[in-house]
This record gives structure tokens, sequence and C-alpha cells, in this order.
């Protein structure tokens, strides 16, 4: 008995080749399945570009100032040249040459004198070797007694001669005090008074009685007279 089926059509021997074709056509259209996505097309607004409408750019119009150039600097003055006449005759100096030679006598020179400038030296009171001595007071036996004895003289002489109702006349009340400053110079003179006090009356009073006090016999420092400055306090009571 013949087989009806015709031994070269075999369905069965490209089944691998169409399962695996299948199966990769099932998957992408899984994956398509998967990841599709739909939107609302009325809600989509991507405006509209119009290309037609050129921007047009405003630009400013701006105008360049020219400033005027400085004016130009007026023109020197011409100089004055004034010509002088040469009539006057120039004696011209001749300088001897100052060299000498083997000819040359040789002078001799005397001995030179030389003076010893004396320097006013101010050795305040307090610590000189030799003390101004006021008049009446020699006889003292040494430098602190003459010492002692000055101020006391120079107070009392001071306390005789000032006017103490000058201060009242000025309107001054109270206690009143003048610092007193001047010097005993190299030949006992006073000099160089100078007053502080409250009132100009008080200050010019107080240098007219230390004007009056008496020469005396200068102060010594190493041997040597010299300037002694002193230092003198006035104060008094001015009575209401």
């Amino acid at each position: 008995m013949e087989p009806k089926k015709n031994p070269k059509a075999n369905v069965g021997r490209n089944s691998s080749l169409y399962f695996a074709i299948g199966l990769a056509l099932m998957l992408f259209l899984t994956n398509y399945a998967i990841n599709y996505k739909t939107y609302d097309k009325s809600n989509i607004d991507i405006g509209q570009l119009n290309l037609d409408e050129e921007l047009e750019e405003e630009i400013p119009i701006t105008e360049q100032i020219q400033t005027p150039p400085p004016p130009p600097p007026p023109p020197a003055a011409p100089e004055v040249i004034e010509i002088v006449e040469d009539e006057e005759e120039v004696e011209e100096t001749v300088i001897e040459s100052t060299e000498s030679d083997q000819n040359t006598e040789i002078v001799e020179v005397e001995e030179v004198e030389v003076e010893e400038v004396e320097e006013d030296i101010d050795v305040p009171f307090s610590v000189i070797e030799n003390v101004p001595v006021f008049p009446g007071c020699e006889g003292e036996p040494n430098n602190n007694a003459k010492r002692d004895c000055m101020s006391k003289k120079i107070s009392d002489f001071v306390n005789k001669k000032f006017n103490t109702d000058l201060a009242s006349d000025l309107g001054l009340s109270g206690r009143q005090r003048i610092n007193v400053i001047f010097k005993i110079d190299k030949t006992g003179s006073i000099t160089g008074v100078r007053a502080r006090a409250p009132h100009p009356g008080l200050e010019k009073e107080a240098a007219r009685v230390i004007g009056l006090l008496p020469k005396m016999k200068p102060g010594k420092q190493r041997g040597k007279p010299v300037n002694v400055p002193y230092s003198l306090p006035i104060i008094f009571q001015v009575q209401d």
C-alpha cells in the first residue's frame, strides 16, 4: 500500500525556527503594549511660532559733544635787553701766591694771648657754695646762717614796702598769693624780676618792691661771682 503524504512535505522539520520567530514577535508586542502611552491632545499647547514678524530694536541716537579747544596761551613778552655802555674801567685784582721758597724770610710769631670769656652761670640759691650776703648779715658765721638771715631780711623789707591796701582797692578779697622770681647778678644787683598774681596790679606792685632791694654782696661758686636765682612767695590776707 503506498503512503498518501509526500515524504518531502515534512512540516516538523522547521518547527523550532517558527517557534523562535513567534516568540520574538510576542515579546516585541508585549513590550510595546507595556510601554505604550496615550496623551490628551486637547490639553497640549505647543504654541505657535510666527516667523513673519521681525523684532525691531530701537537704537538710541547719540550725539558726540565736541568741546571747544582751549584758547592758546598768550605770547610771551619779549625780554627787554638793556644795552649798557662799557665806560667804567674795572681794576683787576691780582692774587699773589702764598707759597714760599728758600729765599723767603720766616717771621717769628709772638705768643698770642687768649682771653677767657666769662659766661653768665646761674647757680641755685640752695646749692651755691657762698650765698649772696644781704646788708646786715655779714657777721653770720656760716653759709646756712647767712642764708637764713637773708631770707628774713628780704621778708621784713617786703612787708614794710608792700602796699597791702592795694588788693582791696582792686576789689579783691580773701587770701592773696604772689610768686616773685628774680636774680642777684654777679655785681649783687637785682635783675630779671618776674611776678605772677591774681591781678596785674599786684604783679606790678610786687615788681616795684623787689626792685627797691638794696645791693648785696654777690654769691660765688668756685671763687667766682655768679648769678643766683631767688624765688619769694608773698602771701597776705585782705580784710573785708
